[in-house]
């Protein structure tokens, strides 16, 4: 689902003013091969590989709404592990002038079934890489996965 039913409902009173929303990244990794993998999507607005990334919907739990969505957009079924990041998205201008920024929660998540594919719309492919080749990513989002590779640790901030 490309935009939540309630973003649109606010649209309709705010028009392209920006609007504040949380976010969620879920770093999906699966361990049962010699090498750990990383769930990747394209994006089909970009064409920008990425970790699976959402919107939160109100009253939502951010951990639920990550597998949540990994399961829209790959199929994939995964549980959260542990936060990783916390961040803040400067400003995003869409191609109808919609106006959002982003408070980001990054979760690392483990695999626990499925094999990825463009499920809902939102990407043009999902693939499993590994850790150590993955496809060219944004820094912000090379630096969502290097925060949620370790197993264990505190949550990053950007400050």
């Amino acid at each position: 689902m490309p935009t939540p039913p309630y973003v649109l409902a606010l649209r309709e009173r705010i028009g392209h003013d920006l609007l504040w929303l949380p976010g969620v990244t879920a770093v999906v990794l699966r361990h049962d091969g010699p090498r750990p993998q990383l769930l990747v999507v394209r994006r089909a607005d970009t064409g920008e590989w990425t970790p699976v990334t959402g919107i939160v919907d109100p009253g939502e739990e951010p951990a639920v709404a990550a597998v949540r969505e990994v399961l829209e957009e790959a199929d994939v079924v995964a549980t959260p592990e542990r936060l990783a990041s916390v961040g803040v998205v400067p400003p995003v201008v869409y191609e109808n002038g919609d106006r959002s920024s982003y408070l980001d929660l990054t979760f690392r998540c483990r695999w626990v079934s499925g094999e990825p594919f463009p499920a809902d719309g939102e990407n043009t492919d999902a693939r499993w890489c590994d850790v150590d080749d993955l496809p060219p990513m944004s820094p912000t989002m090379a630096a969502r996965v290097a925060a949620a590779l370790p197993v264990h640790g505190e949550a990053t901030f950007t400050a």
